[in-house]
């Protein structure tokens, strides 16, 4: 049947399965930009749901010393998943075995992974919680209503919005600028994984040794600073000095502060949040605010890429002329954050509800003393 049918185009002497229906499949700019943005969900939705999980099967004793290891050792599977992605080019081409076949190992990880949390977690007991129903417009609103009423948290808002717009523009040069050096898919493979190999060991250096002593000495407020100045050095540097190794110096600069420095501020910051809205403001913050900011960079750099198609010029300087703009704006906003800090501490949404324990305490220790 797959021999007779008309989508079946497999090359002789080559027994590689993605041949089998290439036909009828969509082309490869689609299918591998599908799995990218399901990766990137994954990487989105799948530590929210599992931490949360975590958090309702052990208690807090167990929680303080298993977390670190478990978070260890999503480290380590990183790295191995980079090591292999970076030799699996050469092997392969030593074993004729097609590039493409690296997915057919990434299936088996995945049902390798689905079989342990069906077998492993079927007798595992979750923690039964008392939750409080509303819908997602009231949850979101909750979020919404107090980054707009704090002063602090709105221009902070702002800023994490527009610097993932010049985030994503970065990127997206860095994307551009790579792809034309490497011409082909195993080259290029190798390179993406040696620098992700790269950034991950420089911002676990970082994040273990700088990050706490900076946040220490600089004062929490005034490390938001850092990531604007940043944004700003690299598409500078990008303009004045157009190319792969700028690309890629700026990319890393970039990736590395934000993934350090700056995740650990925004972080600690929504640790000011009271408990009972931390959530729902965290969630604003962390998904929301990005999201909203690289839909904006995608249309608008779309927009310029395209009509520098049509009229057939090189428009590189534009969508960094966007990012720029969106990297100062930014910086504005910082420094509007920073001027608003200690007044948005007094605010009320800023304070903590009193336990009703404690409240009943106070009343018996005033009758005591009258």
């Amino acid at each position: 049947f797959i021999r007779n049918s008309p989508c079946y185009i497999l090359p002789e002497n080559s027994t590689s399965v993605w041949y089998y229906f290439r036909g009828c499949l969509p082309p490869d700019w689609l299918n591998y930009s599908v799995m990218y943005l399901i990766a990137e969900q994954q990487f989105v939705l799948f530590p929210l749901v599992f931490w949360v999980l975590a958090n309702d099967v052990f208690k807090i004793s167990q929680s303080k010393r298993l977390f670190p290891l478990i978070s260890g050792w999503s480290f380590v599977g990183k790295l191995v998943g980079i090591g292999i992605a970076a030799v699996s080019p050469a092997l392969f081409l030593r074993l004729n075995i097609q590039p493409e076949e690296i997915l057919t190992f990434n299936i088996l990880i995945y049902m390798v992974s689905y079989m342990v949390v069906l077998i492993g977690l079927r007798n595992v007991t979750v923690r039964k919680t008392v939750q409080k129903t509303e819908t997602v417009r009231e949850t979101l609103q909750e979020g919404f209503d107090f980054i707009r009423e704090v002063a602090s948290f709105k221009f902070l808002m702002i800023a994490i919005a527009l610097l993932a717009f010049a985030d994503t523009i970065i990127e997206f040069r860095f994307l551009v600028a790579t792809d034309s050096e490497f011409t082909s898919q195993a080259t290029y493979q190798q390179f993406f994984s040696l620098y992700r190999l790269g950034t991950t060991l420089a911002a676990l250096f970082i994040q273990a040794m700088l990050t706490g002593r900076i946040i220490k000495s600089m004062q929490l407020k005034n490390t938001f600073l850092i990531l604007p100045i940043t944004v700003l050095v690299s598409l500078v540097g990008m303009m004045l000095v157009p190319g792969m190794p700028m690309a890629i110096a700026g990319m890393v600069l970039v990736k590395l502060v934000r993934d350090t420095l700056n995740e650990s501020g925004r972080k600690s910051f929504q640790g000011l949040v009271p408990e009972e809205r931390r959530g729902r403001v965290s969630t604003v913050m962390e998904t929301y605010l990005p999201s909203i900011g690289t839909i904006m960079a995608c249309i608008i750099a779309g927009g310029i890429v395209i009509i520098g198609i049509w009229q057939n010029v090189d428009v590189y300087l534009y969508y960094l002329s966007a990012a720029v703009l969106g990297g100062v704006t930014g910086f504005w906003a910082i420094l509007k954050m920073r001027s608003h800090y200690d007044s948005s501490l007094l605010n009320w949404r800023m304070k903590r509800r009193q336990r009703k324990g404690s409240t009943m305490l106070l009343k018996k220790l005033d009758k005591l003393s009258d």
